[in-house]
């Protein structure tokens, strides 16, 4: 893997934007880095403990579902659904772009890499401007759900399979 001063730096929607529509196999991590992530080589589940066969991380290709939709709009939704992490894991964590061969699923369903190869990391300056660009989506989309928020009344069934 690459050290932290040779990747560059994500600074704009638009830029991770053009990066995900002339790239595929992109996937967003949460974590101290590549450097840190270099000894480490697999996640742990955070309930159970156990080793899992990869690093976790976020796919950022485009699902066909979203269609015509803008590619800005798309990887805006991917960063915000995790914009949480740096606050639960701690100072000196912070997301970044890699490519890696897909060893599996965590228990969030989500990809489990290995043979890992950074690609760039994403400035707070273009998190800010995902969690501005999903909330200007207010009226348009449906509340976040996060950290045992309540949903809104009337709501609670709404996205439940059986509800």
């Amino acid at each position: 893997m690459s050290t932290r001063d040779e990747l560059p730096v994500l600074r704009s929607l638009k830029e991770l934007a053009d990066l995900v529509q002339h790239a595929s196999g992109l996937h967003v991590r949460w974590s101290h880095g590549p450097d840190a992530d270099r000894d480490l080589v697999t996640s742990r589940d955070g309930l159970t403990g156990v080793r899992l066969p990869g690093l976790s991380a976020n796919p950022l290709d485009l699902e066909p579902w979203w269609e015509d939709r803008p590619v800005e709009l798309w990887v805006a939704r991917r960063l915000y659904d995790y914009s949480h992490l740096p606050r639960e894991k701690g100072p000196g964590v912070r997301p970044w772009i890699l490519r890696g061969r897909v060893e599996g699923r965590g228990p969030d369903n989500e990809p489990l890499l290995g043979d890992v190869d950074p690609v760039g990391w994403i400035d707070e300056a273009l998190i800010e401007e995902a969690e501005e660009t999903v909330d200007r989506q207010e009226g348009e989309w449906g509340p976040m759900q996060r950290d045992g928020d309540e949903p809104p009344r009337g709501t609670e069934d709404r996205d439940r399979p059986d509800g």
